[in-house]
Parts: C-alpha cells; structure tokens; sequence
C-alpha cells in the first residue's frame, strides 16, 4: 500500500500556498554611491579620518563597481569640504546642536543638504526620500522621520521657488505698472 494521497480524477495537484518572493529592484547606481559616502562620513564623523585614506578605503569596498563614482566623490569630499557651511544649515532646523546628533543622523542629513544645495538636477523630493531611505537603511528605528523633517525645512530654505512650485504657494512676481491706466 502507497502512504501519498491519491489524486481525485480531474482535479490538479495543489500548488504551495506560499506567495511567490517579491524581488527588490537592483539599487540604482546613485543610490549606492550615497550608501558608501554615507559610510565614508561616518568613519570622518567618528574618528576624523583623512579624506582622502577614506576615499581609498571606500573604492575598496564590495560593490564600489557597480556605484555612480562621480556622484560619491562629490558627496564625500563636498560634504568634507564643506561641513561647517552644511552645519550652519542644519543648526537653523535641528533642535540640538549637529555634534550631539547620532553620526548617521549627521552624515544622512550633510548628504541631504548637499543635494540640496548642489545637485540642483535631483529634485527636492527625491533628495529628501533618498536621505530618508539611508537613514531607515543605516539608522535608528525613527531616525527617518526625523531625517526627514529636518530636510524638508532646508528644503523650504535652499530651494524655495521649488518647493513653493510643489506646494502650490505662489511667489509674488514684480508688479508691471506699465498695464495700468493712465490717470
């Protein structure tokens, strides 16, 4: 005697009632340099390492192929180079001081306002929801919403014909006295 069960004529073998695996898409290349920028300031943040042992470093990483290498050197050494003009920015919408911040929070939001402030052809919005994605990816459990909220008040700051445009605020445009009638 067999121990399977018998197929009832007509009727087909049942399937697995496991739903099938949802592929996450293949991170973009821009997204990675981010991601290893991110690592990079970490590593300045923490132990304040020459910028440029840590370019080397990172370039050795996993991965680095397959990351937009123009997108992270302007990341890494614009965020360096320039981190206390990208402090000044978030010391008017964080509600500590930038040292006090976490070291990923930190380097999440000088990543941010640097896309803010340079990357004039990423939009407002996916600069911040790119920040957002690292910080849910690297960060605390809330950091993101927190990250988020910072960058969306930079935003207002650095790109506010942008943001107004997105938001539907109409930005007063100069009066033309000529198109009034004369007295």
């Amino acid at each position: 005697m067999s121990a399977s069960p018998e197929a009832k004529p007509g009727t087909a073998a049942k399937k697995s009632s496991k739903p099938p695996m949802k592929r996450t898409p293949p991170k973009s290349a821009r997204r990675r340099s981010r991601e290893i920028a991110l690592q990079g300031l970490y590593e300045w943040l923490i132990a304040g390492t020459d910028a440029g042992v840590i370019d080397a470093h990172m370039r050795e990483q996993d991965g680095f192929d397959k990351c937009d290498a123009a997108h992270f050197d302007a990341l890494l050494h614009g965020c360096i180079g320039e981190a206390s003009g990208i402090d000044a920015v978030l010391a008017r919408h964080v509600d500590r001081p930038t040292t006090q911040l976490s070291p990923i929070e930190h380097g999440v939001l000088m990543i941010g306002v640097y896309e803010l402030q340079h990357c004039i052809s990423i939009p407002y919005k996916v600069a911040i929801n790119e920040a957002v994605e690292l910080a849910k990816s690297f960060g605390g459990t809330d950091g993101h919403k927190y990250v988020n909220g910072v960058l969306d008040k930079a935003a207002a700051d650095l790109r506010s014909v942008e943001v107004g445009a997105a938001r539907g605020t109409r930005i007063a445009a100069p009066r033309d006295d000529a198109d009034t009638p004369d007295a």
